[in-house]
């Protein structure tokens, strides 16, 4: 349960950079519905992102791995879709912030993951 908490707020506080540093992504709204946000991102990214990575497999072999980052934005774009009528606040105007708020969320999260120690593999509650 520690792990998933962990992950959403890393989500959450990843998005929030992105906010403030790509025009054209804005957030309106309590602190707390970018925690609801994070959840989204985090819900869309276990779920869908596998299967829209298992059907660009090709684009991402042929691209040596650079279509991962029109994946990783799509999923942004999916997370301010299922957001939107949560009313959370979330907005993005057009397809390059996205594409520059999912590279920042991509570094941000890494980094973070790094920090907290999520970076090692967990394996039926052992670490690797």
């Amino acid at each position: 349960m520690t792990h998933v908490i962990l992950r959403i707020m890393i989500n959450a506080l990843s998005i929030a950079i992105a906010v403030k540093i790509v025009d054209g992504i804005t957030f309106t709204g309590e602190w707390w519905r970018m925690i609801i946000v994070g959840a989204v991102f985090g819900v869309v990214n276990s779920f869908l992102k596998p299967i829209v990575t298992l059907f660009t497999f090709p684009l991402i072999i042929l691209t040596l791995g650079l279509f991962t980052l029109v994946v990783n934005t799509l999923m942004l774009l999916v997370t301010v879709s299922l957001s939107e009528p949560l009313k959370l606040g979330l907005e993005i105007h057009g397809f390059w912030p996205a594409f520059k708020g999912a590279i920042i969320i991509s570094i941000v999260s890494m980094i973070l993951s790094w920090l907290s120690g999520m970076g090692k593999t967990v394996h039926f509650g052992r670490h690797r």
